[in-house]
């Protein structure tokens, strides 16, 4: 195994196997372990897309805010799922079929278009700034994480994040975007074992056998996170779980983890180390 191989699983925490339904139980125990530290939390929120990572962290937490009421006898718990849409989403038909799994106490859609377009435009027009469209990308998805803290605070909520391992390890979300969140309810796991944990819940196939996309470039619209990326979810798994893959999609790897770091520390003040 390659030495950097070994620091980054170490370090993101990802196993080579898993059991799915531990799995599951460790994950809704961790969310209901977090609201019991804090009681005066009484809802989750989550934005869902309608692919495999929000289709999970959604049924994991209404499984775990269901138990909350159940165990405990408080209603108010509850979990919010919001679809964020801009303007019209190319695979809406998918997010419903997630809501439909899901079953989620609360749902809200919220169309992002009309403030994202609205700031763009503030920008070039007062401020001579113009946008490209990378950057408008990264702008929806933080206006995405904008929207659930503004329905979290009205709810006395905490917001999910859907990060994981094969995110994590190549920096592939927006900083302080998708990024952004109290709680990972997927952590440490790749994308591989996403789809062994929506399986084992009963998931429609199509929820997690469909291409995963971020969607957020106007101009490459539903391009592919592999073709993003430039290296396939099966070799990022396989690097993952302390696999042999080629040179090149190690490389590939390794370079997305090292060039992406600064998105995966808190903020830094002058009494961190590494920088003296």
């Amino acid at each position: 195994m390659r030495e950097l191989q070994k620091e980054i699983i170490e370090t993101l925490q990802v196993s080579p196997s898993i059991e799915p339904g531990i799995e599951v139980r460790d994950r809704v125990h961790f969310l209901k372990a977090y609201l019991k530290r804090y009681p005066f939390i009484k809802s989750l929120v989550l934005g869902i897309s309608g692919g495999q990572d929000s289709t999970l962290a959604g049924k994991l937490a209404q499984m775990a805010i269901s138990e909350m009421r159940e165990e405990t006898g408080d209603t108010s718990y509850q979990f919010i799922a919001i679809r964020l849409p801009y303007g019209k989403q190319n695979d809406e038909d998918d997010a419903n079929k997630a809501l439909a799994f899901i079953q989620a106490d609360k749902e809200y859609v919220v169309n992002i278009k009309p403030a994202v377009d609205q700031l763009v435009a503030e920008l070039k027009d007062n401020s001579n700034l113009p946008i490209g469209d990378f950057n408008k990308g990264n702008m929806k998805a933080r206006q995405r994480m904008i929207v659930q803290y503004a329905v979290a605070g009205e709810f006395n909520g905490a917001v999910l994040g859907t990060d994981h391992g094969a995110e994590a390890v190549t920096g592939f979300y927006t900083k302080f975007g998708d990024g952004a969140a109290d709680l990972l309810p997927l952590s440490g796991l790749n994308k591989r074992q996403g789809r062994q944990l929506l399986a084992f819940l009963n998931a429609d196939e199509s929820l997690y056998l469909k291409v995963p996309t971020a969607d957020l470039e106007e101009n490459k619209p539903m391009i592919a996170d592999e073709v993003a990326l430039g290296v396939t979810y099966e070799a990022i798994d396989d690097y993952l779980e302390g696999k042999e893959v080629t040179k090149e999609a190690a490389e590939t790897i390794e370079n997305w983890y090292l060039k992406t770091m600064h998105k995966r520390h808190l903020p830094i003040t002058q009494y961190d180390t590494f920088w003296k």
